[in-house]
């Protein structure tokens, strides 16, 4: 496409003297031109969010809220844009990039109608307590490749609201829609508010900085470790919603082609590369080899290809090092297990590979224990639920989970014992912005969405008051 992306640093477009070329995965070939910024574009944007945050945070909420919703007018004028670009950068079949861009201005209206209240903790004869909460200031907003439109406005939404500034960095394989919406944010914001900065060699800079009071971010286990161990440097506030390797627990009383239909819908859904897309399926020993066919006869018909062409329904994995690292699970599943369909790349250019499905594995193969990203997918076979419980428990992670059953009492007495911050029953990306989203173990620290959420972004004061002359200076559960 023929677009000449920039910067938004301060309120104005930037050019930058170093760019560097962004891949469409379903070609493997450079389709346009991202500017590269440098440390001095951080201290740039981070004075520019420090120096506008004043002014933001005590802007009344309701005129806020207007500029939000001003942005949401602007994004659905430029609808078809988004989604095309996002086809371009990111791969997916341009029905479910232009789902994520309807989805995106929707989850912005609604943080653009929450609120942050205070609470009234106490108000008696033994005084007055009262709750409230504020800003943090200026806020670093760490952006994945999988979904780079809705997942930055995940962050952008509860920041904005709340009265914070942000600095947004994109992935850097796919920094074109982020730069696309600083576009309409350049004319709609004051300037200094929101700074969107793209890079290749940015680094730590944003979660190291000093002025920085809180980064957010969406992305790997180990690049939220590294998040963390920066950010600890200045005590800074981090949400990090990171790795899942989440479990589907199929129960014995289900429709196995409908259920399977829905697991397999999900597992293959973006190509795999969702963050809650389940990625390992315990099923009963009754039904193993009727769910196992299935899942492989609807991997045979899944259409996969260019996202840009009519009919496709998978398309290609978002980079080459995905791409790779899928392929080599693949061939440890090879070893270990059964393919029963797909198993290979696909003989065209872009990093396609063809929907996998492999049964017969340890839980020690590679496949199982880890988080593919892909679309591979391993089913196991489990003979009591006691046991299997203590399987899908066995991991690292603990993002999300489904349980599968008619009977949902016994599927919640189920769930109430996984290892999860999100367990769904009968479903599956059962996301809304009101409600919040946690990952448990080492899938993040802290809420996404709903008031939970929203609350990350503000530091809990306490004022605690009482009437002159009654005052106590006695200490009591002081530490």
């Amino acid at each position: 496409m023929e677009h000449t992306f920039k910067l938004l640093i301060d309120g104005r477009l930037v050019s930058t003297p170093r760019t560097f070329p962004v891949v469409n995965p379903a070609t493997a070939a450079p389709f346009a031109a991202c500017p590269d910024a440098d440390p001095e574009h951080v201290e740039t944007a981070v004075a520019a969010a420090k120096r506008a945050f004043p002014g933001w945070s005590a802007l009344p909420v309701e005129q806020r809220a207007d500029r939000i919703e001003a942005i949401c007018q602007a994004m659905e004028v430029r609808a078809s844009e988004f989604t095309a670009l996002l086809t371009s950068e990111q791969g997916a079949p341009l029905n479910q990039a232009g789902a994520e861009v309807h989805h995106a201005i929707e989850t912005l209206r609604a943080f653009r109608d929450m609120r942050v209240e205070s609470r009234v903790l106490r108000d008696g004869p033994k005084g007055k307590v009262i709750e409230h909460r504020t800003p943090l200031g200026v806020v670093a907003a760490i952006v994945p490749w999988n979904f780079p439109l809705v997942l930055l406005i995940n962050k952008l939404g509860p920041a904005l609201i709340t009265g914070n500034t942000v600095i947004v960095k994109p992935a850097s394989t796919t920094p074109l829609t982020a730069l696309l919406l600083g576009e309409i944010l350049a004319d709609v914001l004051p300037a200094g508010v929101v700074n969107i900065l793209a890079g290749t060699h940015l680094g730590s800079s944003l979660s190291e900085h000093p002025d920085v009071a809180m980064v957010t971010l969406t992305g790997s286990t180990e690049t939220g470790k590294a998040v963390m161990a920066a950010a600890a440097k200045s005590m800074k506030r981090v949400t990090l919603e990171l790795g899942g390797n989440d479990v589907v627990i199929v129960l014995d009383d289900v429709d196995v082609k409908h259920v399977a239909a829905q697991v397999f819908k999900a597992a293959m859904s973006n190509s795999g590369q969702i963050c809650v897309a389940p990625k390992r399926a315990y099923v009963p020993a009754a039904v193993y080899d009727e769910f196992c066919d299935e899942m492989a006869r609807l991997a045979g018909e899944l259409v996969v290809g260019d996202g840009s062409q009519q009919g496709t329904q998978m398309g290609p994995l978002q980079n080459k090092s995905q791409f790779e690292r899928v392929l080599a699970l693949i061939e440890d599943s090879r070893e270990r297990g059964t393919i029963i369909a797909g198993g290979h790349p696909l003989d065209r250019d872009g990093y396609f590979i063809a929907p996998t499905i492999v049964r017969d594995l340890p839980d020690d193969a590679l496949l199982v224990s880890e988080e593919q990203f892909g679309p591979a997918f391993p089913v196991l076979r489990y003979d009591n639920i006691d046991d299997v419980i203590a399987r899908a428990n066995n991991s690292i992670y603990g993002l999300a989970g489904t349980i599968w059953a008619r009977d949902v009492d016994r599927a919640i007495e189920i769930a109430k014992q996984i290892d999860s911050g999100t367990v769904w029953i009968n479903q599956h990306f059962a996301i809304e912005p009101t409600i919040p989203m946690r990952g448990a173990k080492q899938s993040g620290l802290g809420a996404e969405l709903g008031q939970d959420g929203l609350h990350e972004f503000t530091q809990a004061h306490v004022v605690n008051a009482v009437g002159y002359g009654d005052g106590d200076i006695s200490i009591r559960g002081a530490a």
